[in-house]
């Protein structure tokens, strides 16, 4: 488990080499700006890990979708239909 730590913005040029310890523990940093939460810093493989969780996420959405409209072929364009409309944007 990882500890969070609660540092204010002027941290980040005043003292970054105590976060950048920090967060090469593994831990994260909420970075604040007059008492109000602002950002948060975590190691970078943590970030990666959390942006290919949020693109399998979406393409488990879209298949969804699109399973759901399968579901309904008189929604779907003929061959023909598809072909046609090509012809007119010419």
């Amino acid at each position: 488990m990882f500890n969070t730590h609660v540092k204010a913005v002027r941290d980040l040029r005043n003292n970054y080499p105590e976060l950048a310890s920090i967060i090469k523990n593994r831990d994260h940093v909420i970075i604040t700006n007059n008492g109000k939460s602002e950002a948060v810093l975590i190691p970078y493989e943590e970030f990666s890990k959390y942006e290919e969780f949020l693109h399998i996420r979406y393409v488990k959405e879209k298949l969804a979708e699109a399973e759901k409209a399968a579901e309904n072929p008189g929604e779907w364009m003929s061959t023909e239909e598809l072909f046609n409309e090509w012809d007119s944007w010419e």
